[in-house]
């Protein structure tokens, strides 16, 4: 058997926990923390940003000496790796969109200009925009890079949001500026378009044009291929892998690590270096003891949303974060939602606008009612809710 320095992400506590519907009681995870740790995972993944519950476990989690493996999400934004370091962590995941479709939504200049408002990167963008909003990027990018380093002192990876559908001679680009400042560039397929064959080759195109940064995947499996493509991409070179345990997260969730793991041992005769192969079976003996399972593959279930960024984008585009054409998406509520949620539900599905100060007024509630009774909220809640005037 061959061991091979390949490092392993877990992102069960925080991708994982945005499968909408999903919500892990703070003793569950807690516990659930320190089962991943035992595996010798390198890197546990936390999103301290989203609450103040969330903010709060990491700082536990660092003084119960997990210190050197818990991993902060970060948002580019200095406050947010601020509040990482203040957390006690030493590495953080910057991450931010590289596809033209995601850039063209978020971009907050184009959101300005009236000319595109309603518009998708479908409807005949001038080439100068693309340039732009991409430029508007890497700029944004750096400078969060060299803050996060030079001035915060972090440890930090890349992770490169909807890689899979950037344009590839940006995203070399983008590897290209990045790599001064990281160790890693995580490639996400984050709605999970690939294939194996694509994966091998698209891994190793990328490897051939770039230099001096090692490439890992964080791969979805909306159509039922991120293990293969995972494996297909530690073949071509790649050398992280981030994903989840029993494969929880986003629609149909992400790559599983306990699969990836003994793939490379039963298909390749590879073992990871550091990983206590015997750990595994409590880690997911404990998720599937709470009942908790991903979505199947092209499932209804596997296009509900919860996550306030993704139901932002999916407002002003439905391929954004909706690849089925069949599909019809479905908007839950709770810990992980945003603004965009109640924007969501109330202008697409009831056709009755609220002012803004409402929508944020109604995220606040729900974000405490999620975290005090541990759930999330549907549609016909939320509804139920502001009828009995809980939101005034």
């Amino acid at each position: 058997m061959e061991a091979l320095p390949i490092k392993i992400y877990d992102d069960t506590l925080r991708d994982g926990e945005q499968q909408a519907g999903l919500f892990f009681s703070y003793p569950n995870k807690q516990k659930l923390a320190h089962l991943i740790a035992q595996t010798g995972v390198h890197g546990i993944d936390t999103m301290p940003c989203v609450c103040e519950q969330e903010a709060e476990l990491v700082k536990t989690l660092v003084l119960e000496g997990l210190d050197s493996q818990i991993l902060s999400a970060t948002l580019m934004n200095k406050q947010f790796i601020d509040l990482a370091k203040d957390c006690g962590v030493k590495r953080i995941i910057l991450f931010h969109a590289v596809s033209d479709r995601l850039l063209f939504l978020r971009d907050p200049q184009i959101r300005q200009v009236k000319e595109f408002k309603g518009k998708t990167i479908d409807d005949n963008i001038p080439a100068h925009v693309i340039d732009q909003i991409r430029q508007n990027a890497i700029d944004l990018i750096i400078e969060n890079l060299h803050y996060a380093t030079a001035i915060a002192g972090l440890r930090v990876d890349f992770a490169a949001e909807d890689a899979s559908r950037a344009d590839f001679d940006f995203l070399v680009q983008c590897i290209r500026s990045c790599s001064p400042y990281i160790e890693n560039f995580i490639l996400c397929d984050t709605v999970g378009i690939l294939s194996p064959e694509k994966s091998y080759i698209w891994v190793s195109d990328l490897l051939q044009s770039t230099t001096g940064v090692a490439f890992g995947v964080h791969y979805h499996n909306d159509m039922g291929m991120a293990l293969e493509n995972t494996l297909q991409s530690l073949m071509a070179g790649a050398t992280l892998v981030s994903g989840t345990f029993c494969g929880i997260g986003e629609r149909a969730g992400n790559i599983p690590i306990e699969q990836v793991l003994n793939g490379l041992r039963v298909r390749f005769g590879i073992e990871v270096q550091g990983i206590n192969y015997d750990a595994i079976a409590p880690v997911t003996d404990f998720i599937e003891k709470l009942g908790v399972r991903p979505a199947p593959p092209y499932s209804q279930t596997s296009q509900w949303h919860e996550t306030g960024t993704h139901v932002n984008c999916l407002f002003s585009d439905p391929k954004s974060f909706a690849i089925f054409p069949h599909g019809s998406v479905n908007v839950v509520f709770g810990k992980w939602s945003g603004v965009s949620n109640f924007q969501y539900l109330f202008e697409k599905q009831m056709q009755n606008p609220q002012p803004r100060t409402q929508y944020e007024k109604m995220r606040s509630v729900i974000k405490s009612l999620a975290v005090e009774q541990e759930r999330y909220f549907t549609a016909n809640e939320v509804l139920e809710l502001w009828e009995n005037g809980v939101f005034n």
